[in-house]
Formats: C-alpha cells, structure tokens, sequence
C-alpha cells in the first residue's frame, strides 16, 4: 500500500491555487521515471499502464533519446525553423516520409496544433469548408480539433464550432441501431451516404473526414476493418478527403507505425504526435504533394521544427525500429488481451475486452450493459494504491498502455494488481 505525505499534499496545495482545467484521476506527484516503472515523490514504485497517455512508447529515460538532445543542447536549442534552415528537423521529416509513405510534413508542437493543420490543409484543398467526424471522436482541445470531438458534451459548452456534422462509429458492442457485426452490413457507415449526404450535408460542402483508426479518450473502440474501408469508399466516390488521427495509435502502439495500417487503408492526410516524440512535444502532419502543395506562409508556426523536439523525435523513430517495438507490441498486446479475457471469464464486471497490440480496453458494466463508472474509477484507485497506473477512458473503460518495452514480469504483475482491485470492488 503506498504510503502519501505532507510532501505530495503540499505539492496538489500548491497545484490548486495556481493551476487550472486540468482533470486528475487521482492525487499522484511523480518525481522519476525509468523503464516502465514510475516513482513518486514519497518514493513509492509504480508500474506503468499508461505511459503518460500513450507517450511513452520507448519507456522512460532512455539513454538513446537523451543523448541526441543533450548532444543538440550543447550546439542550439531553437533556431525559427519556418524563418531558417536547419538539418536536423530536416532528418526527421524524412525518416517520417520514408516510414509512412508520405511525401510532406508539417511539424508543430502537440497533437491538437496537427489536427488544426489538417483542417487547415483539407479546408484550403478542397475549398470546402465543412466536415464530417464520428461521436465520442476526441481530436484535441482547440476551437477546431474540439469542433471535431465529440467524446463530453462538456467540452463543447460555450464554445463556437467549426462546420463538422457527426455520425456513429463502429461501436459494435453497443450498435447505436442495435445490430449485430457481420450481419449489419456496417449499416454504421452508410448513415453518412443514406442521412448526412442527404439531409445535413452536401459531399459538394465537405472537405473532409476525420477519423481516429481506433478510437481513443471515446473507448477504446476497435472497428471491423470494413469500417475503414467503406470510408475510403465513401471518400473516394465523392472527392472527400480522409484525415487519419493517429495521435495516440500511431507509433507501432498497434503493431504497425500507423494504426489504419492494420485495416488495408490509407488516409490523405494523417495527424501524429505523443509517442514520436519520446516525451518531448512534437507533433506532425503527414499528406501527399499533391495536396500539401500550399504556398510558403499558408501555414506556420514558432517552434515547430524545435531543434531538441526533432533531434528527440528522430532518435525515439530510430529506437523504436531498431528494437522492433511493434512487434514487441503485438507479442505482449495478445498477452495481456488472453489474460484479460480469462479474467472476464471470471468476473462478469468485465462486459468487454478489445484492442489490437498494446492499445486495450476492458469495458467495467453492470447487469444489462450498464456501465459501470463509479466502479471503474474506485478500481483504477485502488490498482494505484496497489502500485499500477491505470487511466480511465470512455464511459466506463480502463485502458491498458503500457510502454512498448514493458517486460513480461511487469506485464504480469500489474495484471495481478489489477485482479486484486477488480476483485474488491466485484465482492462489494
């Protein structure tokens, strides 16, 4: 059982007083980290499920990554890269194209600042000025990326949107037209053909599609590959864009770099960001010539290209491949899902196990599918206490996202924290 001090209270005091809008699933005050394991500042250990949401794919302090920044660190921090020319975010740019595919990025600062370029690029591509996105989607905070979201009502309250009309996503394990996968025909996806298209919203008027391959902060919701597929389609016929958001999938989280990979699918523009960096802001947005053909000045930003972020950017890519972290991914992704699914033998808590590599999600429910918040949330506190960092996500999903590198022992000795917490709050 952790143990909490005057020192982590006075920290969250403080936090209080001058910090604001920022949700804390628990009082935690990290103070190190290495591997998979986070230490707090009483001392105590944690392993690591989350990996700062979805960031720390290549783990904690690794000696790779902190070379190449201190390496750059000693010759230039920030150079104005949209004003001058350097070679290091160069370097990353092109091991970013030769790992996708794609010809053109635009680096910028965070995931949301990519969902905004890619907006930004589809709007004056198309010269369209509206988009179609899916609820419980979650694309990021700003006015734009938020336009899209559609995860809380509460993060739209008061706030001025973009023109983005919303469908279903393929939540299978609660259809919205209560149907069951094979037999719907992904009936799902043709609601953008048989209702939007028809009665909200002209292809003519849309420049877009913004999708996330599996669904993130919504649920953790993995989609039958014909999902993705009839998008393209859909896209395709009518001379509509695809904006893939792999900010949290992407990374080899899944297996593959890109998470729509594993669905044969391939967006026109695609948004990155959390794990390539390493842990140091960096975002990216990824298309074809063709398309990211605007003029010099359509779009640019201070620190995009930072000297550090890129030089830690390249170095988490080459680390990742070097250690073939998405087969590591795969490996212990189907670990974790066959022991998670023994537990939901066990424990009918469980409603729902899915996910591919290391991008799961248990779904916690009451009888008839109710979910079951407040017991997911007590679980996730009670794992903390236990020494597992868990995080919430959907309605009542916990995720499961550990580092890339996470070792087998770590793997199964949070997965026996986790039972302990599941089974004291199954015996209330």
């Amino acid at each position: 059982m952790r143990k909490i001090t005057n020192i982590s209270r006075d920290i969250i005091d403080r936090d209080n007083k001058v910090v604001c809008s920022l949700t804390r699933p628990y009082d935690l005050v990290v103070d190190r980290a290495e591997g998979s394991t986070i230490y707090d500042v009483e001392g105590n250990s944690y392993i690591d499920f989350a990996a700062s949401v979805a960031v720390m794919n290549i783990g904690y302090n690794c000696k790779a990554v902190k070379k190449a920044v201190c390496s750059q660190l000693d010759k230039m921090v920030h150079c104005g890269f949209s004003d001058f020319y350097a070679e290091i975010p160069v370097k990353l740019a092109e091991k970013l194209c030769g790992m996708t595919g794609y010809d053109k990025v635009f680096l910028s600062n965070s995931g949301a600042e990519a969902v905004e370029a890619a907006m930004k690029l589809a709007f004056w591509y198309t010269k369209r000025s509206n988009m179609i996105a899916f609820y419980r989607a979650f694309h990021g905070r700003t006015l734009g990326a938020l336009s899209l979201s559609g995860s809380k009502r509460r993060h739209k309250e008061h706030f001025p949107s973009l023109g983005v009309v919303h469908s279903h996503y393929a939540y299978c394990y609660r259809c919205p037209f209560n149907l069951e996968y094979p037999g719907c025909g992904i009936y799902c996806v043709e609601e953008i053909e048989r209702t939007i298209f028809k009665r909200e919203l002209s292809p003519e008027d849309t420049a877009a599609i913004a999708v996330e391959p599996i669904q993130g902060e919504g649920g953790f919701i993995v989609p039958p590959v014909e999902f993705h597929k009839e998008l393209r389609r859909i896209c395709d016929e009518n001379d509509v864009l695809l904006i893939a958001d792999e900010i949290q999938s992407g990374g080899f989280r899944t297996g593959k770099f890109m998470a729509m990979e594993n669905f044969g699918v391939r967006a026109d523009i695609v948004c990155m960001s959390k794990s390539i960096g390493g842990g140091i802001p960096l975002g990216a947005t990824l298309s074809t010539d063709k398309i990211m053909s605007w003029e010099p000045g359509a779009h640019a930003n201070t620190f995009g290209g930072n000297l550090l972020a890129a030089a830690g950017g390249l170095a988490t890519l080459e680390f990742m491949e070097s250690r073939k972290l998405g087969e590591k991914a795969v490996e212990k992704g189907n670990y974790i899902m066959k022991r998670l699914n023994e537990l939901k033998d066990d424990f009918p808590l469980i409603g729902d196990v899915r996910g591919i590599g290391l991008m799961i999600g248990a779904e916690l429910v009451e009888e008839n599918k109710i979910p079951a918040a407040q017991k997911r949330d007590t679980i996730v506190k009670k794992a903390l206490d236990g020494g597992l960092i868990l995080l919430p996500a959907g309605d009542s999903v916990i995720r499961f996202v550990p580092p890339l590198i996470i070792s087998r022992t770590e793997i199964d000795k949070g997965l026996e924290i986790f039972e302990s917490a599941l089974k004291s709050v199954q015996d209330l």
